[in-house]
């Protein structure tokens, strides 16, 4: 009996989740399973991934064969590691120590790359945000601007020398008009 790794469907519509199964090569795509290792969602940002990693290293350590896409989150997962250091520990080429501890650097380094891949996706998002608002700004000042030279009415064209000497006039008229109610107050 062949035996695969691969992804059963669940979900509604256009919102799949994935359930990673251990099934006969036979059986169905969504039907009859061995034994369930975790569940892929594809559906958030990041994908989310809960994976049962000893079973899924045992499994793959009887002979089951992972589908391309098993294999990949096997991979991102650090399952398929496990086994190959599994291996190398069965055969004496290294000892369990060793590859617990290679197992842990690996995983060390993979924690900070998620950890920097999420800084950097919260980042791009603030940037996005950010751009959109002085985009949405900057055509709102346009049409304030448009707006307010539509309700304006339009100015006469006076001479020059006219204004010129309407504002000499007017500080000497404002002079004379501040003077008379101190005049008259004293009186």
């Amino acid at each position: 009996m062949a035996v695969k790794i691969r992804l059963a469907r669940r979900g509604r519509k256009k919102k799949a989740i994935y359930d990673i199964v251990v099934a006969d090569a036979r059986a169905p795509r969504d039907g009859r399973f061995i034994e369930k290792l975790g569940i892929y969602n594809p559906g958030t940002n990041p994908a989310s991934i809960v994976l049962e990693s000893a079973k899924a290293v045992d499994w793959l350590l009887k002979g089951a064969q992972p589908t391309d896409t098993a294999r990949s989150i096997l991979q991102h997962e650090g399952v398929m590691l496990r086994k190959h250091l599994q291996v190398g520990v069965n055969k004496g080429a290294i000892t369990q120590e060793v590859a617990d501890a290679r197992f842990d650097e690996w995983k060390e380094s993979k924690t900070d790359r998620k950890a920097t891949a999420a800084d950097s996706l919260s980042q791009k998002k603030d940037a996005d945000k950010q751009a959109k608002l002085d985009a949405e700004r900057k055509v709102n000042q346009t049409r304030a601007e448009a707006i307010a030279k539509k309700n304006t009415p339009p100015a006469e064209e006076v001479p020059a020398e006219v204004t010129d000497e309407v504002s000499e006039e007017a500080p000497a008229e404002e002079a004379a008009a501040t003077d008379a109610p101190a005049e008259e107050t004293a009186e």
